[in-house]
């Protein structure tokens, strides 16, 4: 249902998110906008996106009636993260349109089933991997694949969570037994030169949009930096990232808004690392860097107009802010200097959460400049002047 042809839904209709987050707040915003309602499911009252929402339903993402009593009051409905029970989607597409829609979450929720869809589906390039159930699983796998591997959970798991590095047949026993036992998968390690991330919009009527390849840097399996555009890509290192996205949004039939994890190795090829079927946080800058953000575009596809332009008006870097910077180095309280940061030309976006702590998102910075380098420099330096002053 939530692929079939439908009339557009036009700005005053009451648009939907699974999700009460960060990038549900952004989605929000851009639909509140575009002169939309927005109705947020939420699993706790006062979420990020809820306070900016004209209506914060409050439930279960589990209980089927409670995602039914939800669909019944939006005209259409999206996703803020992947981690929805697929069979509550299939719920409330009884009652409305979803996009992306269950079909999606099926495949994408699952890391087996994942990369196998983007071998033999999408055709794209994948390392080498092999599902593994039991712990005589993994060792037959990491013998056939070789060592270093990394061991992710099958399921769930995000920034690093649900996963370990494995360099040596003694970590095998051990990594097996603090994230298993259950359904995994052995991905073979990958010499790369650089992470990019490739956002693809897909409309109702099956056109795509593309931003990137964008640039990632990561710390403690964090996304940290993102530039646009990626510094020293080749034309056709671009095309390629351009094929991979339309080959998975095509492939998977989805509508909205898929980021393409991709690793590029040093001869230019590009491996695709993982999928996920919503905005990104490698995307968030292009609330200012691009002509249509990414939330915009989602906006879009969801009510079935035309997508906006990905176009960059500038080159753009962002800055995760962790609830790190909330404390000091003896672990003491501390208000970020926001004006210091924000003179240096820095956009500041924080979520509304209601306390810090370490690692968790808190908001970002970001910075347009004349080159990808100097955005990333003068982001960088914008959130440092967060805490020296």
């Amino acid at each position: 249902m939530s692929n079939s042809p439908h009339a557009p839904l036009l700005p005053g209709a009451t648009l939907g998110v699974f999700g009460g987050g960060q990038l549900g707040r952004m989605f929000v915003h851009a639909a509140q906008r575009m002169g939309y309602r927005v109705h947020v499911f939420s699993t706790h009252r006062g979420s990020p996106a809820g306070l900016v929402a004209d209506h914060e339903h409050v439930g279960a993402l589990s209980d089927p009636r409670s995602v039914a009593s939800f669909a019944f009051s939006v005209d259409a409905a999206t996703l803020e993260f992947e981690n929805v029970p697929t069979e509550s989607i299939a719920v409330a597409e009884r009652h409305t349109i979803v996009r992306p829609g269950s079909h999606v979450l099926h495949t994408t929720q699952h890391r087996v089933r994942e990369k196998t869809f983007l071998r033999d589906t999408a055709g794209v390039p994948v390392g080498p991997f092999a599902p593994v159930n039991t712990l005589d699983e993994l060792r037959a796998a990491a013998d056939r694949l070789g060592l270093p591997a990394v061991l992710k959970t099958a399921q769930m798991g995000y920034d690093g969570k649900g996963q370990r590095v494995l360099r040596d047949p003694a970590d095998l026993q051990p990594a097996w037994e603090a994230i298993g036992p259950g359904e995994c998968i052995l991905e073979a390690f990958i010499d790369f030169r650089r992470e990019v991330s490739m956002l693809v919009a897909r409309g109702a009527e099956g056109s795509c949009e593309f931003y990137g390849p964008i640039e990632n840097e990561h710390a403690n399996h964090i996304l940290d930096v993102s530039v646009l555009p990626a510094p020293e890509t080749r034309p056709e290192v671009t095309d390629a990232a351009g094929r991979i996205a339309t080959a998975v949004a095509e492939g998977l039939d989805a509508v909205g808004l898929i980021c393409i994890e991709l690793f590029e190795r040093p001869d230019g090829e590009l491996l695709v690392n993982e999928i996920a079927p919503r905005p990104h946080n490698s995307g968030h800058l292009t609330i200012e860097g691009c002509r249509a953000s990414q939330f915009e575009q989602q906006v879009r596809a969801l009510a079935g107009l035309p997508l906006g332009s990905p176009e960059s008006v500038a080159p753009a870097a962002m800055a995760n802010l962790l609830g790190d910077l909330w404390f000091d180095g003896s672990g003491a309280p501390r208000e970020p200097d926001w004006a210091a940061s924000l003179s240096a030309g820095a956009s500041l976006h924080l979520y509304g959460k209601e306390s810090a702590r370490e690692g968790r998102k808190m908001g970002h910075l970001t910075q347009l400049a004349a080159s990808p380098d100097d955005a990333r420099q003068h982001v960088r330096a914008s959130r440092q002047a967060l805490v020296d002053g």
